[in-house]
């Protein structure tokens, strides 16, 4: 067989055709990972999990000693750990009073501030109208004002509207925290939906709202699970407006009913830490209701913009 009839990979290699050359011991493929940096990948995760997981034990640690200078002398909690701190959160204190409070509010700032964020960043997204980008940064530049600033202005528009010491008046101004941020996320992510789908459902008769309804919001589920839950958390353990603005004591929410074991000359820390420990029972739980959407929503909301 002379040389034109012979395959390219049989010239230069010098091997049958259809046949690779094995790989000498100790060779690897391009960009693979050898042993060595495999083992030094999973011990930097270990450590790095380790150092995030160590606050959160420590806490449930200290819950369970009775004693609230036990943080003082851990080692001595090993031999006298018990439940009762739980029990006494639990029966003795508003605990569930302050669940409601926060669960009203941490919801209510979820579900409003999502269908504003959403409808807003939908429009900036499809529609130019005048002063469109301008309205984007000044949604942004809402966000530079420190709460101390804010706190006396907000005061005096909750009190002319008489919505000091309401639920509904603590969840404007959670929402006046949450939609700009979200707006910006929302804006990102539906900048990577394709422009032909609402084309489409306008083809086959759909207004703007309806195209936005059925086609847009099933397409950005996993930025509307990252809205929710930045909404969410927001409003969950915020502590100086609900202070000031919330001035029943069984209207407090978690936050701020943790501050009611810290007094001037005293601190019931081991209460304290129960009582941490529950109130991140229902943000975990949220967490994992979203947690499959958030990885999604966080990476597509950035590649355009």
């Amino acid at each position: 067989m002379s040389t034109l009839d012979t395959p390219p990979s049989a010239v230069v290699t010098g091997t049958p055709a259809g046949r690779t050359t094995p790989r000498r011991p100790g060779t690897r493929r391009r960009g693979e990972v050898g042993r060595g940096g495999v083992l030094a990948s999973h011990g930097i995760l270990t450590v790095a999990s380790a150092i995030a997981l160590f606050p959160v034990a420590w806490l449930v640690f200290l819950s369970l000693g009775p004693d609230k200078d036990d943080y003082l002398r851990p080692g001595g909690i090993w031999g006298k750990m018990t439940l009762d701190n739980y029990a006494f959160v639990l029966q003795n204190t508003n605990f569930f009073d302050w669940l409601k409070s926060s669960l009203i509010v941490s919801l209510g700032t979820t579900v409003i501030g999502v269908l504003v964020a959403a409808t807003t960043g939908y429009a900036v997204s499809r529609m130019r109208f005048p002063g469109y980008k301008k309205f984007m940064w000044v949604l942004l530049v809402t966000q530079m004002f420190p709460v101390a600033v804010l706190m006396v202005p907000m005061y005096q528009i909750l009190s002319d509207l008489q919505l000091i010491d309401t639920y509904f008046g603590l969840i404007l101004v959670y929402c006046s925290t949450a939609v700009p941020y979200c707006a910006w996320l929302m804006k990102g992510y539906f900048d990577t939906i394709p422009f032909e789908i609402d084309e489409a459902g306008r083809v086959d008769g759909l207004s703007p709202f309806g195209t936005f309804v059925r086609l847009i919001l099933p397409l950005a589920k996993p930025g509307l699970a990252v809205a929710a839950f930045y909404s969410f958390i927001t409003a969950f353990g915020e502590v100086a407006f609900a202070t000031t603005f919330m001035l029943d004591d069984e209207k407090y929410t978690l936050a701020v009913g943790l501050q009611s074991f810290v007094s001037e000359h005293d601190a019931q820390r081991n209460l304290m830490a129960a009582t941490a420990v529950l109130i991140a029972i229902p943000v975990s739980a949220f967490f994992y209701l979203v947690q499959k959407n958030l990885v999604a929503g966080l990476t597509a909301g950035g590649t355009k913009g």
